[in-house]
């Protein structure tokens, strides 16, 4: 799905004074469906292993900065205590990242679980790991998620990493 134009949400996110561009590797199409649902809500932990090669290729050829973090978007304890595994995580297997974002002890529904309207207006779910932050002031900051639904759940992560004055933000998500 690699493309040089911004898309509809970019253009729109922007228009609220976001400077936050993401890059999606592949359409969500019914293959990507599919994979999600096997991968995440059935629990098939080697199917990681389809996208983690070119996910690892995909972050050295297109993000070249120096002092590059990749941080993965968390899953909450309900979600990993029920999966076992943060999905993100896993697609990360073959690239060093670091653990940044905790989620929010907050009960509420999952986003796969709400509309379009739901996602949208999600409270802030994340906070810092404050023993994990030191050495981020400065680093460029890739934030890595696995499906761009809407891009709040990205754009949280990022309104969180911002208290660390990072040089920049960039996004990469495994769909879009």
């Amino acid at each position: 799905m690699e493309t040089n134009t911004i898309c509809h949400d970019c253009q729109k996110w922007n228009d609220q004074n976001s400077v936050f561009v993401n890059t999606a590797m592949f359409e969500y199409d019914e293959f990507m469906k599919e994979f999600m649902y096997q991968y995440k809500f059935n629990g098939d932990y080697r199917l990681r292993l389809i996208f983690a090669t070119c996910i690892k290729d995909f972050i050295r050829s297109h993000f070249k900065k120096t002092n590059l973090v990749v941080v993965p978007i968390p899953v909450s304890m309900t979600t990993m205590n029920t999966r076992g595994f943060n999905q993100v995580c896993g697609l990360l297997e073959y690239v060093n990242y670091q653990e940044c974002l905790t989620v929010k002890s907050i009960d509420k529904p999952l986003q796969s679980h709400k509309n379009r309207q739901g996602r949208l207006s999600t409270a802030q779910p994340f906070e810092l790991i404050n023993s994990t932050t030191k050495n981020l002031a400065g680093k460029n900051i890739l934030i890595v998620d696995d499906v761009y639904t809407t891009g709040t759940t990205i754009r949280h992560a990022v309104k969180a990493l911002e208290e660390v004055h990072p040089a920049s933000i960039l996004g990469m998500t495994l769909s879009r």
